[in-house]
């Protein structure tokens, strides 16, 4: 096989089905977060449960994520990504399945579980474009399946919404369509990727994946079910609190052991860390985009005075699909400005488009013209955001640890988006429109998602002052000099672990 910089037509393009295989797997994954948002009220009349149990469905996801997307990241690294791919695409595929035919609430949670853990793919997928992909062609490859990371989020919600718009709507509809792409590209992938050329071997450091595992799972907890069990309870200062103590016996650990699951050095090396604060970042004002449109434009306009009346189907096809389109057409774009500008200029334009976004729905929610597009200005920021990112992480840490440091990158935005549900959440939830009507359910003042917006806003003005002060010393990646930059400054700051970087 041909080296990726000096890779002949044929070669070419090869990289282009590559390219799409992975895009098609990280679109399927990203579908897998917000798959269930519209249909979580279906889902508890139909399974007789309350509302706090529900809230499962989306949390077990989210937990899965986090606990195996660094330990399948590093597996990848260590014993061959393409084989990894697979085996978590079966996964996915046997999870959607389940949850299709489950009439339990308990296996319907097994079987987000087993979806979730396919949250790995997208590091996975990166590694690989790393691999096969020439310098040249690196960054738009990587924008493009990242794109598809908010393409499909958005997507989820659309086809959801289409799926449960009938009289006698069938929550389990949805999971058949999961199964169906899941499938698909477990196909592509098999087919059209590549066998990995280079694995470090070595031993997985079992005491490093469970104490983060750890310290992810109680950090997230309180964050996802703090709403339901009180922001000052008992149980949710405990799991804060265990989450600390967990994380310093992780950083122990990984100091002490020999082949540590995340090198520490790598972990706090500038532009990673910053990279991963902005994936925070974003991934916060994705779920706010999503999830605070979704419930502004639903709202019954004769009860609060404002809102659209807009049913499930209406919200989705008519103010969330717009931008998911754009989020999709802009993942090219954002790779060409990588490519010739840098990731950091780029994040600082996507924290611009991003801010004017949700500074113009949160002063002007009343006009349908506005939140669409506002909401077109925001998908393209995510995007964006979402193209800079593993640019970053690629030109900072050695080729054996892309895929750990992506896969820890993961975990950032999908604990922003974790917090962006929760913050959405509590403060819909913390002021009510008075006077409603006698047996009317509670809804939110007008004054909440105004709110909502602005704190969004807000994340997105932070997402550039981390560029600006963080990822000085970030380059474009258009040769393949400046690809392995990056690398070799990480390198030097002792991120290689001893025995890493072997080829079997």
């Amino acid at each position: 096989m041909s080296s990726p910089a000096t890779a002949a037509p044929g070669g070419q393009r090869n990289e282009t089905v590559i390219v799409f295989a992975l895009s098609l797997a990280a679109m399927v994954v990203s579908m897998m977060q917000t798959l269930v948002v519209p249909i979580l009220g279906l889902i508890q009349k139909d399974l007789g449960t309350s509302s706090a149990n529900v809230s499962w469905v989306t949390t077990a996801t989210l937990l899965s994520a986090a606990v195996f997307t660094p330990l399948l990241g590093r597996f990848g690294d260590q014993h061959g990504k393409k084989k990894t791919l697979v085996g978590v695409l079966i996964v996915m595929v046997a999870g959607s399945v389940l949850a299709a035919l489950t009439h339990s609430l308990l296996w319907l949670i097994v079987g987000r579980v087993l979806q979730g853990a396919a949250t790995a793919i997208f590091p996975l997928a990166l590694s690989v474009l790393r691999e096969e992909v020439r310098p040249a062609k690196l960054p738009g490859a990587m924008a493009m399946v990242s794109g598809t990371l908010a393409f499909g989020s958005g997507l989820a919600l659309v086809a959801t919404g289409l799926l449960t718009s009938g009289d006698d709507p069938d929550y389990r509809s949805a999971f058949w369509l999961a199964t169906g792409l899941a499938a698909l590209a477990l196909i592509a992938v098999a087919l059209l990727v590549p066998a990995t050329r280079e694995t470090t071997g070595g031993r997985t450091d079992v005491l490093g994946a469970l104490s983060l595992a750890a310290t992810l799972v109680l950090l997230l907890l309180p964050i996802t079910q703090g709403h339901e069990w009180g922001w000052s309870s008992g149980r949710t200062i405990g799991c804060f609190v265990g989450a600390v103590v967990m994380a310093a016996i992780w950083t122990l650990v990984e100091r002490k052991v020999r082949e540590p699951l995340v090198d520490m050095k790598m972990f706090v090396h500038p532009p990673v860390l910053f990279a991963n604060l902005s994936g925070l970042l974003v991934g916060f004002g994705s779920f706010a985009l999503f999830i605070g449109v979704s419930y502004l434009v639903q709202m019954p306009s004769k009860i609060t005075g404002y809102g659209f009346d807009a049913t499930v189907l209406r919200a989705s096809v008519e103010y969330l699909l717009p931008s998911t389109i754009v989020s999709l057409l802009a993942a090219p774009v954002g790779g060409q400005l990588v490519r010739h500008k840098g990731p950091r200029l780029v994040l600082i334009l996507a924290s611009v488009i991003g801010t004017a976004g949700f500074a113009w729905i949160a002063l002007d929610h009343e006009h349908t013209v506005s939140v669409i597009a506002a909401g077109m200005l925001v998908g393209a920021a995510i995007s964006f955001g979402y193209a800079a990112m593993p640019a970053v992480i690629v030109s900072s840490v050695p080729h054996h640890q892309t895929g750990i440091a992506n896969g820890i990158n993961s975990i950032s935005r999908s604990t922003g988006s974790a917090i962006g549900s929760a913050m959405i959440t509590t403060v819909l939830a913390s002021k009510s429109i008075e006077h409603l009507p006698p047996g009317a359910p509670k809804l939110p003042a007008e004054s909440q998602f105004t709110l909502t917006f602005v704190i969004a806003g807000i994340a997105f003005v932070l997402v550039a002052a981390v560029a600006g002060l963080g990822l000085r010393t970030i380059r474009g990646l258009g040769s393949a000099d400046s690809a392995v930059a990056g690398s070799s400054t990480a390198a030097e700051a002792g991120s290689a672990t001893a025995g890493a970087g072997r080829t079997r």
